[in-house]
């Protein structure tokens, strides 16, 4: 293992424990950086530790209080002097165990708390727990960079001057907070299966790390069938991972994949939790979801897919969570189904309205259907369009192929 994938896998599960010792998101963001560079310099010389994350977490501990240390020394704030005192106590009577346990978990809950605004909670969870830049999220948002950064901003500051807890809450404070939990660990599971940046399609530490999440939070909310459903969708959609790109990074459709590469273990699992949830009730967005997943891991062969019933529950989901990205996978399921020139109607009229202005797969969708119908030219400028708006590299690469593969029609 190198230090640059110990950077991509751990920084922030390393960056939610030193949170949570420092009570400072900024100081804790500095002093990861301080001690993966101690760790550059130092590792090559000295070899990897058994332990790199508590090696990182220990080495980050120490450079903050360093930093603490500096800044008092050369500012004389006294109440930075009485924090390093307390916090060199703090971090020397905490035992690592308890220093790398379910930090993650916490941190969401503590930037999910109350208090915060709710415009600011998913989009701080996703810069520390996901690691994304404010330019990242602000543009997941359609929001302006500087109006994301002040919001991240303030919502540090509030957490500091608050003292909001770092914990996961008593049970009477947890149904409160648990649709913003639920759709934060959604958020980055989002981000790990289909990166919108970047040069790889998926970032399975990502994933994992979402799916570890939904594990705990179902432990601690048993009776929550919408936070089984969550589970149940990461399974079945993690489940497809290694059919999903080629041994050269190339992606690879859901119809044209292997299915023998698909994890069998995941699916049952995820089958099994999406019929218990949809049993005790669950319609929420996540059941519904997790519904329309299950359909796809059931079917054997792509032309066993039942698409008449992935489009109702489209329908249902619209009704349940309207979205103009559910309007378009519904209208994806309604072309598949029967009718590629109604799923063809559908995504005009919803790039009429604008609503998805900028998002690159629309205009994908749209070429998709045009070339299922053999509209080579006007597929080849849907497809052109779409690599305008495409981040992705991964992605960008395919929308390539398939201008291509458009020209290449023409010109046969």
């Amino acid at each position: 293992m190198t230090i640059e994938q110990i950077y991509r896998e751990e920084s922030g599960r390393i960056l939610a424990t030193l949170i949570r010792l420092l009570g400072d998101f900024d100081l804790a963001e500095e002093a990861v950086q301080e001690a993966f560079s101690a760790a550059v310099e130092h590792w090559p010389r000295e070899g990897m530790p058994a332990n790199p994350r508590a090696w990182l977490v220990s080495a980050g501990r120490n450079k903050a209080v360093d930093l603490l240390r500096r800044r008092a020394w050369f500012e004389a704030k006294r109440d930075e002097l009485a924090r390093l005192s307390a916090l060199a106590e703090e971090v020397s009577e905490t035992p690592e165990e308890s220093m790398l346990n379910d930090d993650r978990l916490r941190l969401i809950f503590t930037c999910c708390h109350p208090a915060l605004a709710r415009e600011a909670q998913v989009p701080l969870t996703l810069r520390t727990l996901c690691g994304l830049s404010t330019e990242e999220i602000a543009r997941a948002f359609l929001v302006p960079l500087p109006t994301m950064a002040q919001r991240l901003v303030r919502a540090k500051q509030k957490i500091r001057d608050a003292g909001i807890p770092y914990r996961v809450p008593a049970d009477e404070e947890l149904t409160e907070r648990l649709e913003t939990v639920l759709l934060v660990v959604y958020l980055v599971f989002n981000e790990g299966y289909n990166a919108t940046s970047g040069d790889v399609l998926v970032r399975r530490e990502l994933c994992g790390e979402a799916i570890r999440l939904g594990r705990l939070l179902h432990k601690l909310m048993p009776e929550a069938a919408e936070a089984e459903a969550l589970l149940a969708l990461m399974l079945l959609h993690d489940s497809r991972r290694d059919a999903r790109a080629s041994a050269s990074g190339e992606i690879v459709l859901l119809e044209e994949q292997d299915r023998s590469k698909w994890h069998g273990e995941q699916i049952h699992e995820g089958l099994e939790l999406t019929e218990r949830a949809l049993g005790r009730g669950a319609r929420g967005p996540y059941a519904l979801q997790a519904a329309i997943a299950a359909l796809h891991a059931q079917a054997r062969r792509p032309e066993e897919t039942d698409w008449h019933q992935i489009a109702a529950l489209y329908e249902l989901l619209m009704q349940e969570q309207p979205s103009p990205v559910v309007e378009l996978n519904r209208a994806v399921a309604v072309a598949m189904g029967s009718d590629a020139a109604e799923g063809l109607r559908l995504l005009d009229a919803l790039e009429e309205r604008g609503d998805l202005k900028g998002y690159y797969l629309l205009p994908a969708a749209r070429g998709d259907l045009l070339r299922r119908m053999g509209s080579w030219k006007a597929a080849e400028g849907a497809f052109a369009d779409a690599l305008l708006l495409v981040a992705n590299d991964a992605e960008r690469r395919f929308l390539e192929r398939r201008v291509a593969e458009m020209k290449g029609k023409i010109g046969g």
